[in-house]
């Protein structure tokens, strides 16, 4: 069963739980590992109706009670769990990670003075790294997400807040598209899909696979961050050269994390341009 369906029963809703926690919380559990996550669309979609109510409010109600029971702890140490599992902070290895309701695209004014406020901490900002969790990303990167409303709104606006506070990653999903990718000082990981449905890169050729990424980090590496990222469906390993060298979506451009502007030829860039507009084809 995925959520963001009006017809759907709340026996429906509550076998979908149940099928989480039957198949896939029981063994983080055993192995006692932490289990930080974000909302999407399809467990507890944030979209609203024109009078600004909750248009999937019983899915959003389903969501928040299974995680608040006790028996179902994520076994993460919160620093801020008031409006979990929607928005919230925890800490671990001196890592600071805020978790945003990024299942629909407008992250609304009192949430973002929440996330300042919450990224501006002492918790946060004595953290060694700070990370982003959230369901859409801030630019397209895949074909039949690169639209308004499969991306975040305002993605300039909210990339230059995260980057004032030294966010270092935002990890997102929702383009069923693995693609590794950098914009201003931000690190942007766009995840694979691990079900059906993986989809093709804007303005490429080469394909998209189901795909499951390792983060290892390294606080004495400059890069920070090193991906390990595996074709889910050979295991084997993904090598980050294979995947276009940049991406430009309706919002902007991204680059793959290993190239910079300077690496661009004057046509690419030419052609960006003439595309997106010059301001959207900045660094």
């Amino acid at each position: 069963v995925a959520g963001q369906n009006p017809t759907l029963t709340d026996a429906e809703l509550d076998a979908m739980w149940s099928a989480f926690e039957d198949h896939v919380a029981p063994p983080l559990r055993q192995a006692n590992l932490p289990y930080g996550f974000t909302i999407g669309n399809h467990d507890a979609s944030g979209a609203k109706g024109g009078t600004g109510e909750f248009l999937f409010e019983r899915e959003r109600i389903a969501a928040s009670t299974y995680w608040n029971d006790p028996a179902h702890s994520p076994g993460i140490e919160f620093v801020d769990r008031n409006d979990f599992p929607f928005y919230y902070t925890f800490k671990t290895n001196d890592i600071f990670f805020l978790a945003w309701d990024g299942s629909s695209f407008k992250i609304p004014p009192e949430k973002l003075d929440w996330v300042e406020q919450a990224l501006a901490s002492p918790e946060a900002q004595s953290a060694k790294m700070r990370v982003l969790l959230g369901h859409l990303p801030l630019y397209a990167v895949a074909v039949s997400r690169d639209k308004p409303g499969e991306v975040l709104a305002d993605a300039d606006e909210l990339r230059e807040m995260l980057e004032r506070h030294q966010v270092h990653t935002y990890i997102s999903g929702h383009q069923h598209a693995y693609y590794p990718a950098h914009k201003g000082d931000l690190q942007l990981l766009h995840t694979g899909i691990l079900g059906s449905g993986p989809r093709p890169y804007v303005g490429s050729q080469v394909p998209s696979q189901k795909a499951l990424t390792v983060m290892d980090i390294n606080f004495d590496d400059p890069d920070l961050t090193t991906y390990t990222t595996y074709d889910m469906q050979t295991l084997a390993l993904i090598e980050m050269e294979t995947l276009p060298r940049f991406i430009n979506g309706h919002n902007g451009r991204v680059l793959r994390r290993d190239v910079e502007m300077d690496d661009l030829t004057v046509d690419e860039q030419a052609a960006c341009e003439q595309s997106l507009g010059t301001e959207l084809c900045s660094a």
